[in-house]
Parts: C-alpha cells; structure tokens; sequence
C-alpha cells in the first residue's frame, strides 16, 4: 500500500525472498489543484534475504553395508542445500545427533566442504540380527540466526561379495542359524498340502465300487432301456405314452370306473345288505366282489392294464391260428401252379395230399 498524503509505501502482508524475490509496482502522482497534471513512476522492491529456511540433505540417500564391513570404513558420502543466500557463500557443519553419539553404529565426520562422511564404528554386522540401521544427523549453517535441522539415513545391512559390491540385503532368502527361513517353511507346508490331497483322492478312488454295466456281451444290443423307480399300488407310471391304449376294451365298453388313479369324486362307503341266513355261500361271495370292484373308494388303486389282448372287441379280432375256422380241406391249392416254376415243389406238396385224401 502507498499514502496518498506523503507517499510512504509499505507492506500489507507477509513477504517471502524465496517465493518472490522482486515486486513491480507503478506509482501515480496527480496535483490536488490541478488533477489534469498526472505522473506516472514504475517502482522496483527486491526482498532481501534473512536467514529463516534450515538446510537439509540434498537427496535422499541410499545407503548399504557389507555384513563383512570394516571398522572406520566409509559407507556414504553427503551433502546438504539451504534455500537462504549468503553474501559470503553458505557454509554447512554435519553432525551426529545428540541421542545417536553413544549407541550408534556410526559415525559422522565433516569434511568441511559442506559434505560428510558416513563411517563403520565396528567391525561385522549381521542382518539376520539386525537388518536396518536408522541414522539421525544435524546439519547446520553459519548464518544468524544460525538455522538447523535433523536429517535421517536409512543404512540396509546386505551381502557382499570380496570385492564389496551388494549382492542381497533380504534377509528372508537365507537360512537363519536356529531354523528354516519363511520362504522354506511356506514350502514345506505346500508339499504337506499337497500329499495330504492326494491321500485322500486316493482313498476315494478305492471305496468307489465298480459297477457291472448293463451290456455284459456284444452281441447283447438293446436300443432302449428304460428304469422305473415306481413301486407299490397307487403309483402313476411316467408321460412317455398313454396307458389307455393298452387297457380292456371291454372294460371301456362297460363304463367301469378306473382303478388306477385316485378319484376325483369322494364317494362314501357303500354300505352293503346284511346276507340272510338261507342265502347261498357263492351268492354272497360274488355279491361282496362285485360291491368291492365297483366301488372307486376301496384301496389300493392298482394300474390294471391287459396286454396281447385279441379276441372280442379287438380291431385285429383273434390272430391265432388255433381258433381258425377253416380246415385244410377247405382250402384249394390249385392256384400255386399258376404261380410258376418257383412254386412248382409247393404246389405238388399241397396236390399230392388232397390226391391221398381224395383216394
């Protein structure tokens, strides 16, 4: 902001060097009898630099040792940046930090070069023990107010080989001293796994029994078989074709009641005469197997089906050659000569019987 009265410019908020070094600004100066009369004047503001930002590590390092490391042996070397100028260069102080300097495995010594060394205190280490190494070092600078901060190296135990270069720093991958390693162990219990289920698929296997098939022979050849599972009275045979066709006809004639589904009119019991006493034996029989035959009510509702029925009532009427009404003596066999040479044997067969009959 600037006075309108004597042209003080000053600040409205904080200012930072390292976000915004310079600020451009245009001041206008205008006569207060005369407000035609104007001015204008660019203003340069340059920030200059105080010592507010700490230095840290210039990047973050990663840092191993060989497990055959030797004492006092240089493992890292390290360098710090700090956002801050100084007119007579930046100068940083590497540092061990307060609560590392009697238990660490390090040691941290200044080059003064703004670099550091990161150096062994003992000789071996040993991962499986101790895998990760954490290191807290202060880095400072030489500025007032004098800046710090405290940076952290994360050093990784690891196997090498003689000439020192890194071979494996996971632990998991060797045999620990006392026992297997996890990687092992997970397979060993794989193989467990695995011949347990093959123990038990062979088990299995044994108790299945064989069954015989249904085709003993090859020249056994059956085109359909089909399994029933119904049993017993009352039990309806499968929707593959109609029962009806196979039933007696002269049962249909007779309009007699079905005996082989549930009705679906209840009917009550008949209720039959009481036989006298000089009614006959055979009379009271029947009567009872007839009340009993037409009666829909009275279980069980057996499937009645009557097959190779031929006779009365039968479309084809009787086939069989017993009940023929004709005799050999009724038929004429003359007609076998006109059916040629084929038929000559035939035909004598037949004429010389009625030629014996006839004598």
């Amino acid at each position: 902001n600037i006075d309108s009265g004597n042209g003080l410019i000053f600040t409205s908020k904080l200012l930072d060097r390292e976000t915004l070094l310079w600020h451009n600004i245009t001041v206008i100066a205008t006569e207060i009898e005369n407000p035609k009369e104007i001015s204008r004047v660019p203003v340069f503001i340059k920030v200059l630099d105080v010592n507010d930002n700490a230095p840290e590590l210039a990047m973050f390092y990663e840092t191993f040792i060989c497990e055959n490391a030797k004492a006092d042996q240089l493992i890292q070397t390290i360098s710090a940046v700090d956002k801050d100028g100084s007119p007579g260069g930046l100068q940083f102080f590497f540092s061990l930090a307060p609560e590392g300097l009697t238990t660490s495995n390090f040691t941290v010594h200044d080059n003064k070069d703004n670099t550091a060394g990161i150096y062994t205190r003992r000789n071996g280490y040993n991962r499986h023990e101790t895998s990760t190494y954490l290191l807290p070092v202060v880095i400072s600078d030489n500025d007032y107010p004098i800046q710090s901060s405290t940076g952290t190296l994360t050093i990784r135990v690891c196997a090498c080989d003689r000439w020192g270069n890194m071979q494996s720093c996971h632990a998991e991958a060797l045999i620990h001293p006392t026992g297997l390693s996890t990687g092992a162990l997970i397979a060993i219990l794989l193989c467990i796994i695995i011949l347990l289920v093959t123990v038990v698929l062979y088990a299995a296997l044994r108790r299945q029994r064989k069954k015989e098939p249904l085709i003993v022979s090859k020249e056994d050849i059956r085109d359909n078989i089909v399994s029933y599972n119904d049993e017993g009275g009352g039990e309806e045979d499968t929707q593959a074709f109609d029962i009806g066709t196979l039933r007696n006809p002269e049962a249909i004639e007779d309009n007699k009641l079905r005996r082989d589904i549930v009705p679906e009119t209840l009917f009550l019991p008949r209720r039959t005469a009481m036989a006298r006493d000089n009614t006959d034996v055979r009379d009271f029989i029947n009567q009872r197997l007839k009340d009993n035959d037409t009666d829909p009510t009275a279980p069980p509702y057996d499937s009645l089906a009557t097959y190779a029925y031929e006779g009365n009532g039968s479309v084809a009427e009787s086939l069989s050659s017993l009940e023929s009404m004709t005799t050999e003596g009724d038929q004429d066999y003359d007609y076998l000569n006109d059916w040629g040479p084929r038929f000559r044997k035939l035909a004598d067969m037949y004429g010389s019987a009625e030629s014996d009959k006839d004598s």
